[in-house]
């Protein structure tokens, strides 16, 4: 992984994996309680006009679950606000509810999240960021260093 130039982008596809992963996860149950009943066979006329079961998609790989954990630790390196902001918008969130949990306006929520990005994106590239610089310097030196370079 050192080899990795990280990226806002790939910082976000991350998190959207790692969302996507957390939904397709079994479901916890209580551990020591069972049902002793047996299975409902169904007949055929039991089932006339029933709708069908929702198909579920495979259960992930264990990779897929290491990733997953990885990416939820770097939440850890944010103000809780921005963690939830991208926690958010990794798992579908719209905009406009997003505002409406985290109490900001849409271009504020965006730079705050946009920001996150790139303090995550700089730490996994080994950058730490100077105390004094704001958020918008940050954002654009960050944004500057992923965009390609001509040859």
């Amino acid at each position: 992984m050192p080899d990795i130039h990280w990226t806002p982008s790939l910082i976000e596809e991350r998190f959207i994996e790692a969302a996507d992963v957390m939904k397709r996860l079994p479901d916890v149950r209580v551990p020591g309680y069972f049902n002793t009943w047996p299975k409902v066979l169904l007949e055929f006329a039991d089932l006339v006009g029933q709708e069908a079961p929702p198909m579920r998609r495979p259960r992930p790989a264990p990779d897929a679950i290491s990733r997953m954990e990885e990416t939820l630790r770097w939440l850890l390196w944010l103000e809780s606000m921005d963690a939830k902001i991208v926690w958010l918008r990794a798992t579908g969130e719209r905009w406009k509810t997003v505002c409406w949990k985290v109490g900001l306006q849409r271009a504020a929520a965006h730079q705050h999240w946009l920001y996150a990005l790139c303090v995550i994106a700089g730490r996994l590239n080994g950058r730490t960021g100077r105390p004094g610089t704001s958020k918008r310097r940050l954002i654009e030196q960050s944004l500057q260093a992923s965009r390609p370079r001509p040859a």
